[in-house]
C-alpha cells in the first residue's frame, strides 16, 4: 500500500491519511504582539484542536484569558510564570477546561510547545470578552490572512 504525500513547502509535509511533519527549524516565527511569536504546527478545522510552538522575549506576557477546552504545554527553554506558579524548562503543564489565567509571563527568553482543544477567550482589563482564538483563526494566521495581538490590554 502506498501513501500519497504532499509537500506544502520546504518545512511541511502532509500525507493523504493526515500525517503531518513540520520542520520548525525551517518555519518562520509569526509575531503575535508583546514580544511573543508563534509557529502554528497544527490548526484542525474539523476537531478544533491546535498546536503551537511559542517563543516569548524577556518581559513578554499574555492577555488574560480562559480556556474553553483543555490545553497542555511543555517548556523547552526558559521559564513560564503564571497564576499557579513557575514552569521552568523541562516542565509539563495541563490546563483544564475553563482554566483562567490573568498573569502569564516570562522574565527570560522562553519557548514552549502548546497544544489546545477548542477556543480561548481573551479578556479586556475589565474582564469583558475582548476576542476569541480558535483553530480557524490560527489556520488563517499560518496562511498570513490575519494578525494576532496576545499582549495584555491596559
Amino acid at each position: 500500500m502506498s501513501v500519497n504525500i504532499k509537500r506544502i513547502n520546504e518545512a511541511e509535509i502532509i500525507s493523504d491519511a493526515g500525517d503531518i511533519i513540520k520542520d520548525t527549524n525551517k518555519m518562520e516565527w509569526i509575531e503575535v504582539g508583546g514580544g511573543s511569536r508563534f509557529k502554528v504546527l497544527k490548526a484542525c478545522l474539523n476537531t478544533g484542536n491546535w498546536t503551537l510552538y511559542v517563543q516569548m522575549d524577556p518581559g513578554a506576557a499574555f492577555q488574560a484569558h480562559r480556556h474553553q477546552g483543555s490545553g497542555e504545554f511543555f517548556i523547552t527553554k526558559g521559564e513560564l510564570i503564571y497564576d499557579i506558579g513557575s514552569a521552568p524548562a523541562g516542565t509539563y503543564g495541563f490546563e483544564p477546561v475553563h482554566a483562567e489565567h490573568y498573569d502569564a509571563k516570562c522574565e527570560v527568553q522562553t519557548e514552549m510547545f502548546f497544544s489546545g482543544q477548542g477556543s480561548v477567550t481573551y479578556y479586556d482589563k475589565d474582564k469583558n470578552i475582548d476576542w476569541i482564538l480558535d483553530s480557524e483563526w490560527l489556520h488563517k494566521l499560518a496562511l498570513g490572512e490575519v494578525e494576532l495581538d496576545v499582549s495584555p490590554k491596559d
